[in-house]
């Protein structure tokens, strides 16, 4: 069916339906772990700022490392099986904290490798996911699928981060991941119940080694102008994004003067915005257009990044929370249309291997912002310091305005012909549009 039934993506599709439950319970599993692996390590294992800080960075290292064979690997294979045992791996994986605990074996070394490990599942199942959707829903229902998808994360994201603390306090911090690895189990059971059939990958007999499908998938993201310039926004928009989230909880006691326990709650309520960004995407896009709709998202809503650092004790806090919700609207927003146009613009056997291209780049700058909120909080006052990467959010969307986006009112949904015949020219921002 499509979207002219006028009934929901949810109620008419049950294969649809089944893979919405299983992401939206993995991120909410991902939020509690989010804030249940530093307790642990702070408040179990006794572990230094340093070590936190590696525990965090161990989860993205992965993307680092092998984020660009493993987008050639999932173009080589059905796409839900790899999810599958993505899934089945961190459900074990989780489920070993707690279990380690009682048998006197937890220490940092092994909450980092599980970090680690689980980091490297989650590379590999959200490539897989990403090139997955297309096989799962007609093209006319994907920008549907992919608000339903966004909006649901976002939610559960929040709650997950809300009810993170509630869970360590009832259960303990340490027993909490047996809540994340349910939710991986559940993940797996909604993935296996899926009944449609995936089609098999296409195989040429001409096909190069590993490295040269890498290559290619590299000179498609480098030599396609849309690519390109979404691929260096998000590089550019996370770095600076992470430069105020690694540091907004010392403002908000410090300098604001909110009370530990109450960080959390505001920070939640700020990102609530990400609901209304996926609640928006659609219908704001067949309004003013899918690239219009860009650029009102990942520049207009930016802006006000700008109140961010301007909140004070009292009723100034509701600048931090005005500025938080724009923000996190703006983001997923524009992820929804970014997951809809690369899905309907990059050939189905190249998915993997582009999603990955620039999941390496935008996710590869995340830890760089983390460090680089921490140095200016060094360097300069904290205030100081959330004014310079909030900044940073409004400016890096500037890339968009030196790409094809900025005379266009729709993205593209097939690449031009000259684009599949030489995907590979010099990286110049300012090509014309195609």
């Amino acid at each position: 069916m499509s979207q002219g039934t006028g009934v929901s993506l949810l109620r008419r599709h049950r294969d649809f339906r089944l893979l919405w439950c299983g992401e939206t319970a993995g991120k909410f599993g991902a939020s509690v772990t989010a804030v249940a692996m530093p307790l642990i390590a702070v408040s179990t294992l006794r572990a230094s700022t340093f070590e936190v800080g590696l525990l965090g960075a161990s989860a993205w290292l992965p993307w680092l490392v092998i984020g660009l064979p493993v987008g050639a690997w999932v173009d080589r294979m059905r796409r839900r099986p790899v999810m599958l045992t993505a899934a089945a791996v961190s459900f074990l994986l989780f489920a070993a904290v707690p279990l380690a605990e009682r048998t006197g074996r937890l220490s940092i070394g092994l909450l980092m490798a599980v970090a680690l490990l689980s980091g490297t599942a989650a590379v590999f199942f959200q490539t897989a996911y990403t090139a997955y959707l297309p096989s799962l829903l007609e093209p006319e229902d994907q920008p549907e699928g992919n608000t339903k998808l966004h909006g649901s994360a976002s939610a559960a994201q929040i709650a997950g981060l809300g009810s993170a603390g509630v869970i360590g306090q009832a259960v303990g911090v340490v027993n909490a991941m047996f809540a994340n690895a349910a939710t991986f189990l559940l993940a797996l059971l909604c993935l296996a119940r899926i009944r449609q059939r995936e089609p098999r990958p296409e195989r040429k007999r001409d096909r190069g080694a590993l490295s040269g499908e890498v290559r290619e998938g590299l000179r498609w993201v480098a030599g396609d102008s849309w690519l390109r310039a979404l691929t260096l926004f998000g590089a550019t928009s996370n770095l600076a994004l992470m430069g105020y989230q690694s540091i907004q909880v010392v403002f908000l006691v410090q300098v604001v003067g909110l009370a530990p326990g109450a960080v959390g709650g505001v920070i939640a309520v700020s990102g609530t915005g990400g609901v209304a960004g996926a609640l928006l995407a659609r219908r704001v896009s067949r309004r003013i257009g899918t690239a219009r709709a860009m650029l009102l998202f990942e520049l207009g809503f930016a802006m006000f990044a700008l109140l961010i650092p301007a909140a004070f004790a009292g009723p100034g806090l509701l600048l931090f929370v005005a500025g938080g919700f724009c923000v996190s609207a703006g983001v997923v927003g524009g992820n929804v249309l970014k997951a809809s146009f690369q899905q309907r613009y990059c050939p189905p056997r190249l998915l993997g291997r582009l999603t990955a291209s620039t999941a390496v780049l935008n996710f590869g700058t995340i830890p760089l912002g983390a460090l680089l909120g921490g140095w200016l909080g060094t360097v300069f006052d904290l205030r100081t310091a959330m004014w310079i990467t909030a900044a940073g959010v409004p400016l890096a969307a500037l890339v968009l305005l030196f790409s094809p986006i900025r005379r266009s009112r729709d993205l593209p949904t097939v690449p031009s012909p000259r684009s599949e015949r030489n995907p590979a020219p010099h990286p110049d921002l300012s090509s014309p549009a195609r």
